[in-house]
């Protein structure tokens, strides 16, 4: 799970039935306890198994292939039923896994697997410790205004204050 982005409150999805490739929001319903890249704890609620029935900001993709008519296509409902390829090493106190990056959702419609991750919903902050990491060269050549050396020796006069 070390490579894998946790999906949060906003991620977005897509489903692969969808006439116009249109995108929907993760809205996480199933708790309001656990919380991934935000500080102030109050956004980014993980998502998890739990996520099921009708839990996006608009429930549609647009308009279904799968759904034909004479002369268009159905519009449609998305409804998860469940959700697959999620990190089953930890369950959140709603009895839930934790949705991850690669994870996939099945719709009574579209089947197994056709609704896939297009982003995780989580944003990069810079940090100190993130400062810290950086190669001064490559940061220098990027941003030749941003000086990181002093998050640098900072953590070499206190060593403990970090973790990796």
């Amino acid at each position: 799970m070390s490579d894998k982005h946790i999906l949060v409150q906003g991620a977005t999805v897509k489903c692969k039935f969808s006439v116009e490739p249109k995108t929907d929001k993760l809205k996480v319903l199933s708790h309001s306890k656990h919380y991934a890249n935000d500080q102030d704890g109050s956004e980014k609620l993980i998502g998890t198994t739990k996520e099921i029935g009708q839990t996006l900001e608009k429930n549609t993709f647009g308009k279904c292939k799968l759904q034909p008519t004479s002369s268009d296509y159905l519009p449609c409902k998305a409804v998860i039923t469940k959700w697959s390829n999620f990190y089953k090493n930890v369950t959140l106190s709603n009895k839930g896994q934790i949705l991850i990056e690669d994870s996939k959702a099945t719709c009574p419609i579209g089947g197994a697997d056709c609704i896939s991750v297009v982003n995780h919903g989580q944003k990069g902050n810079a940090s100190k410790q993130e400062a810290r990491k950086t190669d001064d060269q490559a940061a220098s050549s990027i941003n030749p205004v941003a000086d990181t050396s002093g998050f640098k020796q900072e953590q070499e006069q206190n060593p403990g204050t970090y973790v990796e």
